[in-house]
């Protein structure tokens, strides 16, 4: 079974996808993450993150895995455990660059089917259902305000230590927000038979149980 989660920067795709998971006995894959790793790794070497060319030798012989462990998804960038560099705003923008690159989305994507050959699994992302799984059983487009979104990412920032100004965030958001949809090589959109789910007045817990309500999977 694969399940396909797709929908804007703070929408909550990430936490429900891994709930979600659990709950139905699935492997969690954020694809968001390698995005992240591609552009952590852009940063670490000064490569033009809009220079497709430049990316595409960047990444030869470059590997990103995302391994399951007690803690949750962690991401390797050659063998190298980046999950605690990569979960910040600047990071955010840098995957937001790269993943408009043909090559890096191409290399990523075929990475990404790879994984989900032979097992059951929910992977969230902007273009899962569109381009990484057509296929998927089901799909769904989780969304929020753009201020809502905003918010929580403030939140999450500030629970982990960082420095958040809200209205810096919402800038951000906004500005990737119309990156993503603009891009030329698999924008975000909603996939035609996605199912559409707005989050902003609802929790994490009751979005899990929206979408297993839609999968007809609750006792």
């Amino acid at each position: 079974m694969h399940v396909a989660i797709d929908g804007p920067s703070g929408a909550g795709k990430s936490t429900v996808a891994r709930r979600l998971a659990e709950a139905l006995g699935c492997v969690y894959m954020d694809t968001g993450a390698m995005y992240r790793a591609v552009g952590l790794l852009a940063r670490r070497k000064n490569v033009d993150e809009r220079d497709d060319a430049a990316l595409k030798r960047m990444l030869e012989g470059v590997e990103i895995r995302a391994v399951l462990s007690p803690e949750g998804q962690r991401t390797l960038l050659n063998g190298e455990d980046v999950e605690s560099s990569i979960r910040n705003q600047e990071i955010g923008m840098a995957a937001s660059n790269v993943a408009a690159c043909p090559s890096v989305r191409r290399a990523l994507v075929e990475m990404q089917r790879r994984a989900a050959q032979g097992c059951d699994v929910v992977m969230d992302g902007r273009d899962i259902g569109t381009n990484v799984l057509p296929n998927a059983e089901h799909k769904f487009f989780l969304t929020a305000s753009p201020e809502v979104r905003a918010r929580r990412r403030c939140d999450e920032m500030r629970a982990r230590g960082q420095a958040a100004d809200l209205p810096t965030i919402l800038r951000e958001v906004q500005e990737r927000d119309a990156q993503d949809t603009t891009r030329k090589e698999s924008p975000l959109i909603r996939a035609a038979d996605a199912v559409e789910v707005r989050t902003d007045d609802l929790s994490i817990d009751e979005v899990v149980e929206v979408l297993l309500a839609l999968m007809g999977r609750l006792p």
